[in-house]
């Protein structure tokens, strides 16, 4: 799996005109799920992204992390296949690595359980639909999380 990590001061997505999420102060996440992606993966990208040391302590250096910076900060999340979107070899991308829209959507609910079970706030966008998201970056601090599913021998 792989997530775009955004910290925000504010975040919020739309559907057809409709506010359906958002998010003050926290992460705004574009989670992909990679065609060899499992429930391990989920998990994992949770508890990642969860201890991010991305917001700064009182010396001024990046070194808290969501909750403990304030646990009240939440996290907007969405789904976003594209991020395994490859222009290595060509310019129009290709997304033979993204998972299959069932599987993807399996796995994307299962980060956002995970990232429940964990005690944070999160919303998310609709799965497979044409969203508009809106944000504010805070610094800018954007980072890529990349949690790979172990190779076969």
């Amino acid at each position: 799996m792989r997530a775009i990590v955004q910290r925000v001061l504010s975040a919020s997505v739309a559907v057809e005109g409709k506010t359906i999420g958002q998010c003050g102060r926290g992460f705004l996440l574009l989670v992909g799920v990679h065609k060899g992606d499992t429930e391990a993966e989920a998990k994992k990208l949770a508890d990642k992204i969860a201890g991010l040391r991305i917001f700064n302590d009182p010396e001024g250096k990046m070194n808290l992390s969501l909750q403990d910076f304030d646990p009240n900060l939440e996290i907007l999340a969405i789904s976003n296949f594209t991020v395994y979107g490859d222009v290595r070899k060509q310019r129009r991308p290709s997304f033979m690595d993204s998972a299959s829209f069932e599987l993807g959507n399996e796995l994307f609910h299962r980060f956002v359980d995970e990232m429940k079970a964990l005690g944070i706030k999160i919303e998310t966008g609709e799965f497979g639909a044409d969203m508009q998201v809106s944000l504010v970056n805070d610094g800018p601090v954007t980072l890529v999380v990349d949690i790979e599913a172990p190779k076969n021998s």
